[in-house]
């Protein structure tokens, strides 16, 4: 990450979250089926496009390895983390979500998501591999706010 630069864009971020993710129904169906396919581990992935005042715009999708290979928990390697912002920046767009799947459970935050959504302050998506539903999370001033998913 691009250090303070990117430091004020997520506090910035937290701070206006009446906002939508704007995802194509395709990309739904494959991070849906990438999560699938991840089973029975979480499967995670970095979303880039653009924000403007009122969406996060996603328009490419970075399918990613959770290195820990965990029912419960994903992480993606720094070095991925670094290649994909290092595209976006190329292309001119940034991260603007974090994608990845309860395969046990409902797509809702848990306490260990909650804690790294402070370090990670993006719009995060959880697809749950039991209700097969696709949900999106900010955390703003501690609390879990759910932010609408558009398809465009």
């Amino acid at each position: 990450m691009d250090g303070i630069n990117n430091n004020y864009r997520r506090v910035h971020r937290i701070t206006i979250v009446n906002k939508t993710i704007i995802l194509s129904d395709k990309d739904k169906q494959e991070l849906a089926k990438y999560a699938e396919s991840e089973k029975p581990y979480e499967s995670c992935a970095i979303l880039i496009g653009n924000e403007d005042e009122k969406n996060w715009i996603v328009k490419k999708l970075f399918l990613t390895e959770n290195t820990e290979k965990s029912r419960a928990t994903f992480t993606i390697s720094p070095d991925e983390e670094f290649r994909v912002d290092q595209i976006a920046k190329e292309s001119k767009m940034e991260i603007v979500c974090i994608f990845h799947s309860h395969p046990e459970s409902e797509a809702h935050p848990s306490e260990t998501d909650k804690k790294f959504m402070r370090v990670n302050p993006f719009p995060w998506i959880i697809y749950s591999g039991v209700t097969k539903e696709m949900n999106c999370f900010i955390l703003e001033n501690e609390n879990v706010k759910q932010i609408p998913i558009t398809e465009s």
